[in-house]
């Protein structure tokens, strides 16, 4: 019964894990990455969009990136809409294709960066603090019950907390390995 309760909240943990490592992809370092334009919203069709959905998306060079549009009637505004994404990009059209040159970063922007990736780390582990209060709630609601005895309400507690403190460390890994990356020239 406790297995499968660790297993779910190792599963809610590991969704915060996975959406900072999808957020540090969108930040920017000084390469190319088509997950830089990940979070870039669209106005077409009467709707707002990802760009994902009007485009691909690819880094043929280290430090360009290639948007080619589905339908040519929408370049005007993803280029609009990249511009308006405020990551410092200048792309430029040129008939269904979108050219944006990846400047290289200062060392001012580049301490920007690292401080963003810092609160995005800063985020998921309370989210992962969150999952653990909730779970540790939950075991002793279920000690409250009789559902479990007290010894194994304990040991609850010291396995989401041995969860915690893993999940954590990952972040902190993967905070460690994009703080490096941006700070890279």
């Amino acid at each position: 019964m406790l297995d499968d309760y660790y297993k779910e909240t190792r599963a809610r943990m590991q969704k915060s894990v996975d959406s900072v490592s999808r957020e540090f992809a969108t930040v920017r370092t000084g390469k190319a990455s088509p997950h830089l334009l990940d979070t870039v919203k669209i106005e077409a069709y009467g709707s707002v969009m990802p760009l994902n959905q009007l485009a691909t998306t690819t880094a043929p060079e280290p430090r360009l990136l290639v948007v080619q549009a589905f339908d040519k009637s929408t370049v005007g505004n993803i280029v609009k809409g990249i511009q308006k994404a405020d990551l410092g990009l200048n792309p430029a059209a040129d008939g269904q294709i979108i050219r944006i040159p990846i400047p290289a970063l200062n060392e001012e922007r580049r301490k920007e960066l690292v401080k963003q990736c810092r609160n995005l780390a800063e985020e998921g582990k309370i989210a992962i603090r969150n999952i653990r209060r909730d779970a540790n709630e939950h075991s002793k609601k279920m000690q409250k019950e009789k559902e479990i005895s007290e010894d194994q309400e304990k040991d609850a507690h010291d396995e989401i907390q041995k969860i915690t403190d893993e999940l954590a460390k990952e972040i902190d890994e993967l905070l460690s390995r994009k703080e490096k990356d941006v700070m890279e020239v």
